[in-house]
């Protein structure tokens, strides 16, 4: 009856499930069973025995009682939640059973604290190892060390506990590499190993077998070893995929016996955390951690909604305890900072979650305001009070303390209080009563200062470690180095030392360094424990001191040992910038990288941008003589840029980060009659910014009322540059010349002076004056170090020079390790040598080394502060340095000038600029103008005629424009043409210019589309490079040298007018004059020579010209029939191919432009990678020790990096074109042929993209009268040949012709967005075409820009066709800058459409 009942789909059978579901997730998983069991200790005569219910285990006397666990309870009532009883007793039965288990389960230190619970019951000594992806085999079984000049295998974890009988703790298998941990399988499974040094481990029942027929000794003779039967290994883990990491290899995952361990069930975590809180309402406790409880739902999850920490639950109810009005959405975003990590769907579903809770209570609840007071604790060592101002009264309370005198708030004269800053400081000052913290803000937002002013306060020292990306688990903890007599050892990290002597750990971007790395330190983070490469363990001082009292040990013999305690005030504050919301894999290499673990780790906090009322106050402390109107205006436009939502001037704004404001208004302090807006355009580097960008900062500031207004006096002032009397003067600005000792490293170098480079070097100097660190960026050739040393040579200053490349590391960046005498010895590099004797650094082709790299030099500049790998330290504060051993004082004559080329293609290089562009005050070196540059060359090339010079300057220039534009790839640079005139100057003058100018523009002799708009640019200014016979007069009238004879010589007319032919003529008459070009044109038959005596080569020509006329009539005919082949494959009439053709040439050039950079970035990104730890390839520097042990795996090749596995896989940018088909464009495309521009718009996109469909995914739909959303191009069907996309121009075509009236642009754009946004996709584009008519259908131009930046995921861009009067131009003025185009001629289209592609897509 029972049975019938609850079958089926009966009602009653519903409410028994949801019955069943509710119960299920306050009970947790096992909790239908209903069975609780006691833990017990029982002292019998025969010896202690651990009870879990009716399972008994007998306890054994450790022989390394230090190694056993302690103070690793749960407890916080008399017993444990039942839920950790059954979890030790299904562990007690697997011991038993002498099986190895596998905690699994979500992040967070519960698997591993159970681990340690059930370790701590049974008196169990452990072996513990955090795995990461650096861990290697060695790390394992057993590594080499040298004493006394020989080297000794030394047992690592798995060998120490298989021998010894402990238990083996592996935590984080999904963080190894593949093919590490199968060194452990047939330890697992059969207890046996083969180790390096010959010996054997077998298991104990097979040795006890041999015992009985041989002796001990026989067996030691045969260096087989016996493992111990108490040996058993817990490993601990994330099940992959949901989180990142490896998955579990199979022949390993058998032998283990897993275990889901989960969140405690509601109930037992309730209980803890009301005996945490009982200040806090009940009801408020529960709805915390229902929030908690849903976060980490199965629905949440398919939501994309990372995992809620929810053991910070337990340190946060403290927090809320001692401050019972704190707001819990405020708690919330500490513990979960989803306006951060989460994009705009899944912020709105994390606020419904807390509004169906009732915890969106962050306006109704008052918030600490300030700190008031920060003493010195006089009741506990290591402690300070604290009192904060909350509402409008103190609250008092107790933090950890450093060992340094603590300082009150707002006392320090170089950190300037503002509002939001004494807030955030008061938040901080109530996470750290019980958490590490994780401060992010964006760059140059002040959260290092904010740091150091906390610290400060709190009497700490600080002790800075920058992260990188390629940073290893050693690089973190310990490094090995040799002593004096070549044994190796062991150095703590900067790290380990703060641990031991109580500083504040400044973790420098976290958000940088791997995640696989990073995981070593959760056991720090969590626990206050850590296990060391050279076996030292570091404990909670608690826990030491627990040990101490049960041993009876002292100090020194714990020392001996290797245990040391961490210092009760230590601390972690951690420093990164924003995770990339809703990044994938391949969003220009950025990554998520706050996920699930990290979120266990920190309590977050947010260093929110200033009011603009606030960073004036801020301004005005710090540089306090500026112009108030200069900075009012600045603040105003870094205000506007950062409030948009439009990408390009989010860009803008960044690079306008407080810290570049500060030193742009501390430069106007001691200029003020300087432009605001050239100080701008400075910061942001305006010249190299791709077209797009710079537009909208143009707008921006004429927006600001901010133009950049030219003095015309500016060109006629002296810029001059002369030494009187010890002291440098460049134009308006006075420097002191150095008294160098070192004379021969100060640069010396061939330098004419000009306008242009020296108004660059009057800007430099005045930069220098200010105590800055500066960076020049330019293209290639334009004089970068010719500048930097003129200016260095000036100034007598000496020089170390240090180029970068792409395997530049951090290591060589600062030290070079090298081996004498079988003992590690480091060189100083030019950085470290420059710092010690007040040198000038010259960084080299920064761009070229990863950034990754060259972020270490962040803390130099910034703090003057820097870690070497041979464990000195370099100090700006000579009174840090006293007392300190290996310490180098930074020289206060100590800069750096770093040189780079310009971010983007066509270099490729890596964006320094962008990574570390405002730490540096930056200056952007372009070709002298047409003046200063003729100035130059006549200098260069005193003997070349004027005119000649003339030429180049003009050609040059006009080469350089179209590279601005885009037409052309390659930006032609004012190296090429001092090269050109060097020619004629010095050996060769006899030599036409047409000849020299080959040595540069040979290059682009093979590809077609490059050479005409080259020659083209030449011919324009009479320089004749493969001239035509219309050439012949320009060169007559300019008198070239080598073109004094021209003849025509007849010959027979040729078959197509536009193929021309060079020959080369090599006659054996020593009167022609040796090698002879000359240029045949078939449409004429006529010859131009281009050098040599031309009277006797007419005969040669003649016969060259037939032959030329045969044989381009063969292949004229071969052509054809290949072309009607090619035709029939696809079946294309020729009518149809030549009407296609039509367009597509139309846009070749663009196309194949388009094409080159494409392929160069899909080159770039297949750059082969570093692999480490391999057994061939180069020496790997950071193992060299290991080398000198003699370990194999010390080499690193290139090849191609796996994608981390659990990485979003990288997805395709997603592009929709959008044309306008109406009948507006059919009827208009007489006048001025908008519809086939409109066409060849679409053709150029078709072509261009075609075989990136991996990377780019696009459509093109119509808008017309009959409708927004006309298909003209589907994303799953792309066309794959000239049939397929003549026949989507002719749709276009036959659409416009036919269409109703009417105009549906906004509703097609607004479509479009909202259709793309939904997709998942690296970046979103959106395309618009359109004409300006919208006002004749009674649409506003005001309501279209909403709807262009309508979703900030979507990048949206206007084409308008210049229309009827001035209704194009008026409709971009409402819209933003950057994201409209007028084409007033619709020959632009096709270019605009290209200037979009390479501005933001590539």
């Amino acid at each position: 009856m029972h049975t019938q009942v609850l079958c089926g789909g009966t009602s009653a059978a519903v409410a028994a499930r949801r019955v069943r579901n509710i119960l299920g997730s306050v009970l947790g998983r096992d909790g239908w069973k209903w069975r609780t069991h006691e833990v017990k200790l029982l002292n019998t005569a025969s010896g202690d025995t651990v009870t879990i219910g009716e399972i008994a285990y007998k306890l054994k006397t450790p022989r390394n009682p230090e190694l056993v666990p302690v103070k690793h309870t749960l407890l916080v009532s008399d017993s444990l939640p039942q839920t950790v009883v059954q979890h030790l007793r299904w562990i007690m039965q697997k011991d038993l059973l002498g099986q190895d288990v596998f905690l699994i389960g979500p992040p967070g230190p519960l698997r591993r604290s159970i681990a340690m619970q059930y370790l701590e019951l049974t008196k169990r000594e452990v072996e513990y190892v955090a795995l990461s992806r650096d861990t290697t085999e060695t790390d394992l079984k057993q590594r080499r060390e040298i004493r006394s000049g020989t080297a000794f295998y030394i047992d690592q974890c798995a060998v120490r506990a298989a021998t010894k009988g402990r238990v083996l703790v592996l935590e984080g298998l999904e963080k190894a590499e593949r093919n590490v941990l199968p060194v452990l399988n047939n330890l697992l499974e059969n207890r046996e190993m083969q180790l390096e040094d010959g010996r054997f481990l077998m298991s104990a029942e097979r040795y006890d077998k041999l015992l009985q027929d041989h002796t001990t000794d026989e067996l030691d003779s045969w260096k087989i070893v016996r493992v111990s039967e108490d040996f058993r290994v817990i490993a601990l883990g994330l099940p992959v995929p949901k989180y990142k990491g490896n998955p579990l290899d199979p022949p390993l995952r058998s032998r283990f016996q897993a275990r889901d361990v989960y969140y405690l069930p509601f109930k037992d975590q309730l209980e803890l955390l009301y005996t945490a809180g009982p200040n806090i309402a009940a009801e408020r406790v529960s709805q915390l951690l229902s929030l908690a409880t849903t976060l980490c739902s199965q629905e949440s999850s398919d939501l994309g909604l990372p995992d809620f920490p929810v053991d910070n639950l337990l340190p946060a109810l403290h927090v809320l305890n001692a401050f019972p009005m704190l707001s819990s959405q405020q708690l919330v975003q500490r513990l979960y900072p989803y306006n951060s990590i989460l994009g705009k769907d899944g912020r709105a579903a994390v606020e419904g979650v807390l509004s169906r809770f009732e915890l969106l209570d962050g306006r109704r609840q008052p918030a600490a305001s300030a700190v008031t007071s920060v003493s010195r604790a006089t009741d506990r060592e290591g402690r300070a009070d604290v009192s904060l101002r909350v509402a409008d009264k103190d609250v008092t309370f107790q933090v950890p303390a450093g060992v340094k005198e603590t300082r009150p708030p707002n006392s320090s004269l170089a950190f300037i209080s503002t509002p939001s800053h004494s807030q955030l400081m008061a938040e901080m000052m109530q996470s750290h009563m019980v958490k590490d913290i994780c401060l992010i803000g964006a760059k140059g937002c002040g959260k290092s200062v904010i740091a150091r002013e906390f610290a400060e306060m709190l009497g700490y020292s600080i002790e800075p470690l920058m992260l990188y990306q390629d940073m290893t688990a050693r690089d973190l903890l310990q490094q090995r180095f040799t002593l004096p007599n070549g044994d190796t050892a062991w150095r703590p990290s900067p790290l380990v030392t703060a641990a031991i002597e109580g500083k504040l750990l400044l973790l420098d971007g976290i958000h940088r360094v791997n995640l696989g790395t990073l995981a070593v330190l959760s056991r720090l983070l969590h626990d206050r424990e850590l296990d060391l490469y050279d076996g030292t363990r570091l404990l909670r001082w608690d826990r030491y001191q627990t040990l101490k009292e049960q041993l009876q040990f002292s100090d020194e013999q714990l020392k001996e040992r290797s245990v040391f305690p961490i210092h009760p005030s230590f601390r972690v504050l951690a420093l990164a910038e924003p995770p990339v919301v809703g990044a994938g894999a391949g969003s220009r290499g950025q990554q998520q990288w706050l996920g699930p673990e990290l979120l266990t780790m920190f309590l977050y906090h947010t260093v929110s941008p200033m009011a603009v009322a606030e960073e004036m106050d801020l301004i005005q402390g710090l540089a306090r003589d500026v112009p108030k109107e200069a900075a009012e205006q600045l603040l105003h436009l870094t205000h506007s840029l950062r409030k948009t939502n439009d990408p390009t001037a989010q860009s803008l704004a960044s690079s306008l980060s407080t810290r570049q404001l500060l030193r742009i208004c501390r430069r106007l302090s001691r200029y003020p009659e300087e432009s605001i807006a050239h100080a701008v355009n400075k910061a942001c580097l305006s010249r190299f910014l791709p077209s797009l960008a710079r537009s909208s900062l143009d707008k921006s500031l004429a927006d600001c009322s901010m133009q950049d207004t030219a003095d015309p006096s500016e060109h006629l002032r002296d810029l001059s540059c002369s030494i009187k009397d010890g002291v440098l003067t460049i134009g308006n600005v006075s420097a002191p010349v150095h008294s160098a000792t070192e004379k021969m490293k100060v640069p010396d170098v061939l330098f004419y002076d000009n306008p242009q480079h020296m108004m660059v070097m009057e800007d430099m100097l005045k930069d220098f004056l200010l105590g800055e660190h500066l960076l020049l960026v330019g293209n290639q050739g334009v004089g970068k170090n010719k500048i930097v040393d003129r200016f260095l040579h000036l100034l007598n200053r000496p020089r170390e020079y240090l180029q970068l490349h792409r395997d530049t590391t951090v290591q060589t960046l600062t030290l070079q390790p090298s081996v004498r005498d079988g003992i590690i010895m480091y060189e100083d590099s030019p950085l470290v040598k420059a710092v010690k004797l007040g040198h000038i650094l010259v960084i080299d082709e920064a761009d070229k080394a990863p950034t990754n790299v060259t972020c270490i030099l962040k803390t130099l500049v910034e703090s003057g502060e820097m870690i070497l790998a041979d464990g000195r330290r370099i100090l700006s504060d000579p009174r840090e340095a006293e007392g300190r051993p290996n310490t180098i004082v930074m020289h206060p004559d100590f800069r750096m000038l770093v040189l780079a080329n310009r971010p983007g293609f066509p270099f490729l290089g890596n964006d320094f600029f962008g990574a570390l562009g405002d730490i540096f005050s930056c200056h952007a070196v372009d070709n002298p103008k047409p003046q200063a540059e003729l100035a130059m060359l006549k200098q260069y090339g005193p003997d070349v005629p004027d005119a000649t010079l003339q030429k180049l300057v003009a050609a040059f220039g006009d080469l350089r424009s179209m590279a601005d534009r885009g037409t052309i790839t390659y930006p032609y640079s004012t190296r090429e043409v001092v090269n050109i005139v060097k020619h004629l100057q010095r050996i060769f003058p006899e030599e036409g210019l047409a000849n020299v100018v080959r040595n540069v523009f040979d290059f682009d002799a093979y590809n077609k589309d490059m050479r005409e708009v080259v020659i083209e640019a030449l011919h324009k200014h009479g320089i004749p490079i493969g001239a035509k016979p219309s050439s012949v007069n320009l060169a007559k009238e300019h008198n070239e040298p080598g073109l004094t004879h021209h003849h025509t010589v007849s010959g027979p007319k040729l078959a197509s007018p536009a193929l021309e032919s060079r020959i080369t003529l090599n006659p054996t008459s020593a009167s022609c004059g040796g090698r002879v070009d000359a240029l045949i044109s078939p449409a004429t038959g006529s010859v131009c020579l281009e050098s040599g005596n031309g009277v006797c080569l007419l005969l040669e020509l003649i016969k060259c010209a037939t032959t030329l006329h045969t044989k381009t009539g063969s292949s004229s005919i071969r052509r054809k029939a290949f072309a009607q082949l090619k035709l029939k494959e696809i079946d294309m009439s020729e009518y149809d191919a030549s009407t296609y053709e039509r367009f597509s040439n139309a846009v070749r050039r663009q196309v194949q432009s388009l094409r080159i950079v494409l392929d160069s970035l899909q080159a770039k990104g297949k750059e082969r990678q570093w692999l480490k730890n391999q057994a061939l390839g180069e020496l790997d520097d950071a193992k060299i020790i290991d080398g000198l042990t003699g370990e194999k795996a010390i080499y690193k090749r290139r090849g191609e990096l796996d994608p981390e596995l659990g990485s979003p896989q990288q997805k395709p940018k997603r592009l929709r074109v959008l044309v306008d088909v109406s009948g507006s464009m059919y009827r208009f495309n007489g006048v001025d042929g908008r519809l086939e521009r409109s066409m060849e718009a679409v053709c150029m996109v078709m072509e261009a993209l075609e075989g990136y469909e991996h990377r780019f995914k696009y459509d093109v739909v119509g808008h017309s009268g009959d409708g927004y959303d006309i298909e003209l191009v589907r994303a799953d069907k792309v066309p794959k040949n000239n049939k397929d996309r003549l026949k989507v121009l002719k749709n276009m075509h036959a659409h416009s012709q036919f269409c109703m009236s009417g105009d549906f642009t906004l509703e097609g754009t607004d479509a479009s967005i909202k259709e793309l946004a939904r997709e998942e996709a690296d970046e979103h584009f959106v395309v618009v075409l359109s004409d300006a008519n919208l006002e004749r259908y009674g649409i506003r131009p005001e309501r279209f820009a909403p709807v262009l930046t309508a979703d900030p995921q979507v990048n949206a861009f206007a084409i308008f066709i210049g229309s009827l009067g001035d209704q194009a131009e008026r409709l971009q003025k409402t819209l933003p800058a950057g994201r409209s185009f007028v084409a007033m001629d619709t020959k632009q289209i096709p270019q605009i459409l290209q200037q979009i592609f390479t501005s933001t897509m590539l």
